[in-house]
C-alpha cells in the first residue's frame, strides 16, 4: 500500500502567535482515508516546536512514496512584511535532501493563488492542485505521472508547467465532514489565548465583488450551502467527541444566505448546545431580530469587515454599503450586547485631507454608539494586500504603484508614498479612544 505523508506547512510567524486547525488539509485526508488505498500519515508544522526537526524525523520514520503540503498562507497579513513563503522553502528544500526521490504535490489556499509562479519557482514540486480538490484528489493519486485533463491540476510536462483550469462545481451536499481523528482535535484547544482554533465550513463562494478580495477567484461567485442540520450535527460531534465548545464559522460571509445562518442557529439552540461561536457578517444584512437569535445561540463575537471608513471609499473598493449601513448595525449590535469588532482598510485610493476627517468622524460615531454598552473590541486598521486579479490589483497598476516587475507572491500593499503615514495617524487616534473609554468604566 502506497504511502502518503500530508504536511500542513508553517502559516504563522511564531510559536505564539493563534493555532488553527488545518480542516482543509484533514478533508482532503478523509477522502484519501475513505479510498482504503493508501497509508496516510499527517504533520501540523505550526504545532511543533522543532517544526524542521520534526519533519526530518516524520520522514525518516515514515519514508513516503508520496508528500503532500498544504500552503495555506502567502504571508500573515496584518500590514506586516514578513513572508510566509520563506518557510515553505525551507521546507521543500528539507522534503528534498532527506527524500529526495519522494514526489512532492503541493496545494492550499495559497497555492491556488499563485500556482505557476510557484510551479516554475520550485522545481521540487512535481504536480499541484489548483482550488477544490475534493473531486480530483483520488483521479489525481491514481494518475500522479500522467494527469491528464483532471482539471484543477498544474504539473510539468517537460520544460512547462500545465494548469488544468479549476471547476468549482462542488456540490456541498456532497461535502465529507473532516475525519478529526486522523489529527486530534485537543492539542489545538490548548494552545490559542483569544482566537477560536476550530473552524467549521457552512458554505463556499461569494457572490459580492469587492474589489481586493480573492475568495471568489478561490471558491467562486456563487454561495454553495451546506445543510443546516449537517452542519450543526458536525459542530455537535465536535462537542461530544473532543470537548469543543468554541468555534468559528469559516465562511466568507457567515450571515449570507441570512435563512441560512438562522437555521444553523435555531438547530443549536433546539439541541442546547453549550457552544460560543464567530465568524464575518454581512453589515447591512444584521436586524434586531436576527442579531439577537445570534447571540442567543451562542455567538460571542461579531466581526465586522465593512472597510471603508469613508463614502468614497466604500464605492472603490465596490462594498454596495454606505455610512448609514454601519452606524445602523453598530446600533443594532450595541442593543443587543455581543463584542463586535471592526475591521477597515486605510490609504485607499480614494484617500484624501477630506476623507481622513470623515473616517474621524466615523470613529467616533462608531465609539459613541458602543460606548454605553462597552461593546466594542477593537477596531482594526490594514493597509490593502494587492492580490493577483482583482480589482485593486488593476488600480495599483494604473496609477504606477506596481508594475510587472512587481512580485505579488510576496507582501505587497496599496500604500502611496505621500499618505503612507495615515495608518498610524488614524491608530493613534482611535486607540486613545478605545482605553479612554475603558479608563472610564
Amino acid at each position: 500500500m502506497k504511502k502518503i505523508l500530508l504536511i500542513q506547512t508553517l502559516s504563522m510567524e511564531g510559536i505564539d502567535i493563534e493555532r488553527v486547525y488545518p480542516i482543509g488539509l484533514v478533508t482532503l485526508a478523509s477522502i484519501i482515508e475513505r479510498s482504503k488505498k493508501y497509508d496516510l500519515s499527517l504533520y501540523d508544522m505550526n504545532m511543533a516546536t522543532d517544526a524542521y526537526g520534526d519533519l526530518k524525523k516524520k520522514i525518516e520514520a515514515i519514508q513516503p512514496d508520496l508528500i503532500g503540503v498544504s500552503l495555506r498562507n502567502v504571508d500573515p497579513l496584518g500590514n506586516r512584511t514578513n513572508s510566509l513563503i520563506v518557510p515553505f522553502a525551507i521546507t521543500l528544500n528539507l522534503l528534498k535532501t532527506y527524500a529526495p526521490d519522494t514526489p512532492i504535490l503541493a496545494g492550499g489556499t495559497a497555492f491556488s493563488l499563485f500556482p505557476k509562479r510557484l510551479m516554475e519557482e520550485f522545481t521540487q514540486i512535481q504536480c499541484g492542485i489548483v482550488g477544490e480538490a475534493e473531486q480530483n484528489i483520488l483521479p489525481l493519486l491514481k494518475n500522479f505521472d500522467q494527469p491528464g485533463n483532471i482539471p484543477g491540476v498544474i504539473y510539468r510536462k517537460g520544460d512547462a508547467v500545465i494548469l488544468n483550469p479549476p471547476v468549482a462545481s462542488f456540490k456541498m451536499a456532497e461535502y465529507t465532514v473532516p475525519n478529526r481523528e486522523l489529527l486530534p482535535v485537543k492539542p489545538y484547544l490548548e494552545v490559542n489565548k483569544y482566537v477560536e482554533s476550530i473552524g467549521v465550513e457552512g458554505k463556499r463562494g461569494c457572490s459580492y465583488r469587492c474589489a481586493y478580495c480573492s475568495y471568489p477567484l478561490l471558491s467562486g461567485t456563487c454561495m454553495r450551502t451546506r445543510n443546516p442540520v449537517d452542519v450543526v450535527d458536525e459542530i455537535a460531534d465536535l462537542y461530544h467527541r473532543s470537548g469543543v465548545t468554541r468555534i468559528h464559522l469559516t465562511d466568507s460571509i457567515v450571515n449570507f444566505p441570512v435563512n441560512h445562518l438562522d437555521e444553523i442557529c435555531k438547530e443549536l439552540i433546539k439541541r442546547q448546545l453549550p457552544i460560543r461561536w464567530s465568524g464575518f457578517f454581512r453589515e447591512n444584512l444584521l436586524t434586531p431580530d436576527n442579531a439577537r437569535l445570534y447571540a442567543e445561540s451562542g455567538c460571542e463575537c461579531f466581526s465586522l469587515s465593512p472597510d471603508g471608513l469613508t463614502a468614497d471609499a466604500l464605492k472603490i473598493l465596490k462594498k454596495n454599503l454606505t455610512i448609514d449601513d454601519i452606524l445602523h448595525t453598530a446600533k443594532v449590535l450595541s442593543d443587543v450586547g455581543i463584542v463586535t469588532v471592526y475591521h477597515f482598510l486605510v490609504n485607499t485610493p480614494a484617500v484624501s485631507e477630506k476623507n481622513v476627517d470623515e473616517a474621524k468622524r466615523l470613529i467616533d460615531r462608531i465609539y459613541n454608539i458602543h460606548e454605553g454598552s462597552k461593546t466594542i473590541g477593537t477596531i482594526v486598521l490594514n493597509l490593502i494586500r494587492i492580490m493577483p486579479n482583482t480589482e485593486i490589483e488593476r488600480i495599483a497598476r494604473e496609477r504606477g504603484l506596481i508594475d510587472d516587475s512587481t512580485d505579488l507572491l510576496y507582501p505587497t500593499y496599496y500604500n502611496p508614498k505621500e499618505t503612507n503615514t495615515l495608518r498610524y495617524a488614524l491608530e493613534v487616534y482611535h486607540n486613545t479612544k478605545n482605553i479612554l473609554m475603558w479608563q472610564e468604566a
